[in-house]
């Protein structure tokens, strides 16, 4: 393991809009900013840039309720065009309560609203728009990362905040990674007394979002890219598809 990491936010990045190369902004902006890239650095980028790039926005003037987003509209205090994307990026209802939705996303995740978010979306137009998760993580990560191996051979994680049960706060999580462990499975291996450890399995990209949201922010920050610089592992790559616990193995829901 390292003994020392390094975070950097990427300063100066215009807002990002549909069909933007984030892949060239973020270079640009490190450029500006006197940083390159180095072998195994971490990249961190914030879902909502790449939701942005890729077009994930929905007009809410397009959008017709259903009777079920209605009657959940209804219960929850939300507008019902909202809780209709959200029940459209969604595989189940966890919870409802008034101003709150826990869902299963369609990728597995188990988070408020499905992702959708209407926070720092712009309505120059004064229109209404909805942002959505990207529809591959994964995939978004590892585009960026293939783009990025001119400068340097990085890992790349998509970060979002969620909130967690049992506890009050988000914190940063991973929803995509490429080129990294999102997972590092210790069990088999000794602890500091030679006893073999059985359950132990490091959320490994989760933890960098985490850090990385030191920076990043959750309000008016304007960070959404972030360097970890110092990281050492040696688990094969696991994209956080993999992460998901499988229904067999949730004693929870």
């Amino acid at each position: 393991m390292a003994d020392r990491l390094e975070m950097f936010a990427v300063p100066g990045l215009p807002m990002v809009r549909e069909g933007d190369d984030l892949p060239a902004l973020i270079l640009e902006g490190l450029r500006r900013a006197g940083h390159g890239l180095r072998d195994r650095d971490v990249v961190v980028v914030a879902q909502k840039i790449v939701s942005k790039a890729e077009g994930r926005t929905v007009d809410l003037a397009d959008v017709v309720p259903s009777p079920r987003a209605v009657a959940l509209a209804a219960e929850v205090g939300k507008d019902p065009r909202i809780v209709e994307v959200v029940l459209s990026e969604s595989v189940r209802v966890v919870r409802s309560r008034p101003n709150l939705m826990i869902m299963q996303h369609r990728l597995g995740f188990v988070m408020a609203n499905a992702g959708v978010d209407q926070s720092n979306v712009a309505e120059a137009d004064g229109r209404q728009r909805a942002l959505l998760l990207p529809l591959d993580p994964d995939g978004s990560a590892a585009a960026i990362r293939a783009a990025l191996a001119a400068e340097a051979d990085v890992g790349v994680v998509i970060s979002d905040s969620f909130g967690r049960p049992w506890r009050r706060g988000t914190a940063g999580v991973a929803i995509g990674a490429a080129g990294l462990p999102s997972v590092v499975d210790l069990r088999g291996r000794p602890d500091l007394f030679g006893r073999t450890l059985e359950v132990s399995i490091i959320g490994f990209a989760d933890e960098i979002a985490a850090a990385a949201s030191l920076l990043q922010g959750q309000a008016a920050e304007g960070q959404p890219v972030v360097v970890l610089r110092g990281l050492t592992w040696d688990a094969p790559d696991v994209p956080v598809a993999d992460v998901v616990r499988p229904p067999e193995e949730d004693l929870f829901q």
